[in-house]
Formats: structure tokens, sequence, C-alpha cells
């Protein structure tokens, strides 16, 4: 028997958001299982897809690490904040809201997108990373000017 005591999933999910807030993806992703269930909420269709790629459906380390690396690759350096509201934890989950702000590189626009993360903790890992955003103020930084 292990005497080990695993992490509560308050302190995993607080060292989550500051690695984030770091912005090391690698760094970011020792805190995922190998495995695990994460999920963007995005419309189903192809809607902003193109400019969106970090938007997607993953399932490993390695792709968490993939990322945190396309997100930072698609917006401005510096020009990106996170205000964090709530952190509320039940077991082995936990649920954090807040708002994002970052500015689109192929654009130049900056958005905010309201958003909750669906985070589930299992043996001091990450095993469920579910975000439910606004993707539509998302997908309107990113669009293409209309021609007009």
């Amino acid at each position: 028997m292990s005497t080990a005591v695993p992490a509560s999933t308050r302190a995993v999910v607080e060292e989550l958001l500051r690695r984030i807030g770091e912005g090391d993806p690698e760094r970011i992703a020792e805190l995922y299982a190998e495995q695990g269930d994460w999920k963007l909420a995005w419309p189903e269709t192809e809607h902003g897809r193109a400019a969106t790629p970090w938007i997607r459906h993953r399932s490993t380390r390695a792709d968490a690490a993939a990322h945190f690396r396309e997100l930072a690759e698609h917006h401005v350096p510096g020009q990106a904040a996170t205000a964090v509201e709530r952190l509320l934890v039940d077991g082995r989950d936990a649920v954090v809201l807040g708002e994002i702000r970052q500015t689109a590189r192929c654009t130049g626009r900056a958005y905010r997108a309201r958003f909750a993360l669906h985070l589930t903790v299992e043996d001091g890992l990450v095993t469920r990373h579910h975000v439910y955003e606004d993707s539509l103020a998302v997908a309107q930084a990113f669009a293409p000017e209309e021609a007009g």
C-alpha cells in the first residue's frame, strides 16, 4: 500500500493555472495524464477552423503541449491576459470561470471571451479538460475582412 498522498484537486488546478500563466507548453503538459479527455466547445461545422487550428479535440499529454504551442503561435505575445473569477472544486472535479483577452496574430484584432473550464484530476494529473468559451468572439477576431 502506497503512503504517498495524492495532490488535492485544488492544488493541481492552481498549479496548472500558474503554469499556463508562465506559458511553457512542456511544463503545462506535465500536469496532464498520458491519456485524457480534452474537448473544446466549438461549432461542429468548419466555421473558423482554418484560422484556429488549436481548437480541436485532443487525447494525450503531447496533444496538451501542442495545444499551448499552437495557441501561442496564433496570438500576439504580450497582448494576452486571463482573469480567473472563480475556482469551484467538488472532489476530483473543478470548474474555473473567467475571461480571456487575446489579440489574433493574423488580423491584429483583440478579443475578449468568457470561459468555463471543467477539469478532472486523478492521481495528481488532469484527466479531463473541457473548455466552454465564447467561440463567436474568437471566430470574429480571426475571420478575414469581408470584401466590400
